[in-house]
């Protein structure tokens, strides 16, 4: 008798499991170690540097978005989508420039407040400000390129969601905007209990919210460790192998040349928010315009793929290309006031 079972094929499965970060940065320092075995212990002397000098930020960015997931906080967001539309757009952005939680988190929240009426200028002000910036994010941004471009930074994800939000509240009766929505099952009202209720800001009185601070701690700081290790390694192997006059070349230098390079190739080359920072601060050192590196980090985090898929699942291919164009346009802008200043 023929046995119809199959073995699952293994490859598949153990990719899967493979965390990608780990791999990268195994990658990197084995060809270190094969091409040029003497700048190998340099490298990891260079990454514990600066994991060092980063450490006190990525703690408080830590904690501080562990404080925020156990006290409930998250479920303010709803306050975002209330009132007229033009108070809905301003709030969304807002919120979105400063929430600590990403796109594919609030999916839930946001297909079914789409399905109920809410008005799509203020859904999309808040996902093109929400994967820019978060309280983790601004404080790894401040400790690697300064204060000011952190705060720069999260002025201009406030400034690219009312960018969004307010160009889809003009375009709303054209054809690009008219009925948005792909197919979709409308959420039950239990989609949205989680960003429901009141915070309990003193979280600690509640065992439930003790864990949830634990946990979320250890999976921030699992998540942020790895992916700094590998900007750090490759910021390292950057260093040491990129020509500085080449960066220059491309992508330093005044006017809108850098900056425009910087948006395009952000968008597909943006490997994570975090391990961006250190790229850029290493680029920077090296000849990269700080209105490229601006337009760059802001083009490619709202594109990032997060960030994108959460829109994709949503809206139609049109609308998606509008969200894509809204970011472009942003990041172009940000790069050009940043330079400016």
């Amino acid at each position: 008798m023929t046995d119809l079972t199959q073995t699952p094929p293994r490859l598949p499965q153990l990719w899967k499991k493979l965390d990608k970060a780990l791999l990268v940065t195994g990658l990197v320092l084995l060809a270190v170690a094969i091409l040029d075995p003497a700048n190998l212990f340099p490298t990891f002397k260079f990454t514990l540097a600066a994991l060092w000098h980063a450490a006190p930020f990525l703690l408080f960015a830590i904690l501080a978005t562990a404080y925020v997931q156990a006290s409930g906080a998250e479920t303010l967001l709803s306050k975002a989508f209330e009132g007229r539309e033009i108070h809905m757009i301003m709030v969304a952005a807002i919120v979105g420039g400063i929430s600590p939680f990403c796109s594919c988190q609030v999916i839930p929240f946001i297909a079914a407040s789409l399905a109920v009426g809410v008005p799509l200028s203020a859904v999309m002000a808040f996902w093109l400000a929400s994967p820019l910036m978060d309280p983790a994010m601004f404080f790894v941004t401040a400790g690697e390129l300064g204060m000011d471009f952190a705060i720069a930074k999260t002025v201009a994800a406030v400034g690219i969601g009312l960018l969004g939000g307010f160009g889809v509240k003009l375009l709303g009766g054209s054809a690009l905007f008219a009925d948005p929505l792909k197919e979709f099952t409308k959420p039950s009202c239990c989609a949205t209990s989680g960003l429901r209720g009141k915070p309990e800001w003193r979280f600690w009185r509640e065992d439930s919210r003790i864990d949830a601070f634990k946990s979320s701690f250890v999976k921030n700081l699992l998540f942020l460790g790895k992916w700094m290790v590998v900007a750090y390694v490759l910021e390292s192997v950057m260093l040491s192998y990129l020509p500085a006059d080449v960066i220059a070349t491309v992508m330093g230098g005044e006017g809108i040349r850098p900056i425009l390079i910087g948006a395009l190739v952000g968008a597909p080359a943006y490997l994570n928010g975090f391990a961006a920072v250190p790229l850029m601060s290493g680029m920077i050192s090296q000849g990269m315009a700080e209105g490229a590196a601006m337009s760059f980090m802001v083009a490619g985090g709202v594109s990032c793929i997060p960030a994108a898929v959460a829109v994709w699942a949503l809206v139609k291919p049109r609308v998606f290309a509008a969200y894509i164009g809204f970011a472009l346009t942003g990041a172009v802008l940000a790069g050009l006031i940043w330079s400016a200043f």
